[in-house]
């Protein structure tokens, strides 16, 4: 496009889904509802991890720590997406829509982080484990989140900079929050800098976290394949398995929505695999972590009693 298309943007308009006219309510109902699940169920993971102690070990440090920015990943696009599924006009202004894509990518490359931190803790756990305490300590522990959030906030100010100096020709906004691609479709010029940067500094969150998470898994499969006893089996995969269901929905929709060649977004169809990353995987957590989890199911049979001791 040219120079004379360019405006000057002030605020811009989010497009959101195309309902049938009436089905408003019903979606508004339904995200609701999920929302309040969302934020019930990790609650509820943060809660017995801070009374009970016997869950005080680095996996349930991380998996709080999860859970903790699950409920702000969602708390970052839900309460403007039923807003707008009420209203008229779905506008968002200019500083409003670089902090949402801001705030909302820092919690995204810090769940990638702590997802691939929590892998490596599984390597020690079961490779290691005569070491693993020590490996493992408090300090280390705190030292992996701070990186997290070190490379996760460096990370997305890259992205933020680079998407809103842009010269955008248009302010509506094909999707249901301020997301990078349907943004980047909005610059008057193409901007090789900003294709190569999302595809290489986001990759090295995203793959590199990945890497990371496969090379843990490998020498994890390797050692359980090497117990004789089919009963230990068991037990070191059951440990595994809640944090590979996590790993494969998260990367999953996040690797195909922003790693795959776009020569045309289409929105619409990424709109449906946004759903997946933002809505399905922290709603899905807390079940998948605690289900057949028993540590958990202890734990929280424990805060029941004790409740239940303390009014009689």
């Amino acid at each position: 496009m040219h120079a004379a298309n360019e405006t000057m943007i002030t605020e811009f308009i989010l497009v959101g889904f195309s309902l049938v006219p009436g089905l408003e309510y019903l979606f508004f109902s339904l995200f609701l509802i999920i929302y309040v699940i969302t934020i019930l169920g990790n609650t509820s993971i943060i809660f017995a991890y801070c009374v009970c102690s016997d869950l005080h070990t680095p996996m349930y440090f991380f998996l709080t720590n999860l859970s903790f920015l699950e409920m702000c990943s969602v708390t970052i696009t839900f309460p403007k997406l039923l807003s707008d599924l009420l209203s008229e006009r779905k506008s968002i202004s200019f500083f409003g829509c670089a902090m949402q894509m801001y705030c909302f990518f820092l919690i995204a490359g810090l769940e990638c982080c702590l997802l691939a931190a929590m892998a490596y803790d599984r390597y020690n756990a079961i490779c290691q484990p005569l070491l693993y305490q020590t490996i493992m300590n408090r300090k280390v522990c705190v030292q992996l989140l701070a990186g997290a959030w070190f490379i996760s906030a460096v990370n997305i100010l890259i992205h933020t900079l680079l998407t809103f100096t842009l010269p955008f020709c248009s302010n509506m906004i094909n999707h249901f929050f301020c997301d990078i691609p349907p943004l980047l479709k909005l610059a008057c010029r193409i901007n090789l800098i900003n294709e190569v940067a999302l595809v290489t500094i986001g990759g090295f969150v995203l793959v590199g976290s990945c890497v990371c998470i496969v090379i843990s898994y490998t020498r994890v499969i390797v050692t359980i394949l090497g117990i004789h006893s089919t009963s230990g089996r068991r037990k070191a995969f059951s440990t595994c398995s809640s944090h590979l269901t996590a790993v494969t929905i998260y990367y999953g929709s996040g690797m195909f929505m922003y790693l795959r060649a776009k020569p045309n977004y289409e929105m619409d169809q990424d709109k449906l695999i946004a759903l997946m990353y933002t809505t399905i995987a922290p709603l899905l957590n807390p079940f998948i972590y605690t289900l057949r989890n028993g540590d958990f199911n202890l734990a929280f049979r424990k805060i029941i009693q004790n409740m239940f001791y303390r009014q009689f």
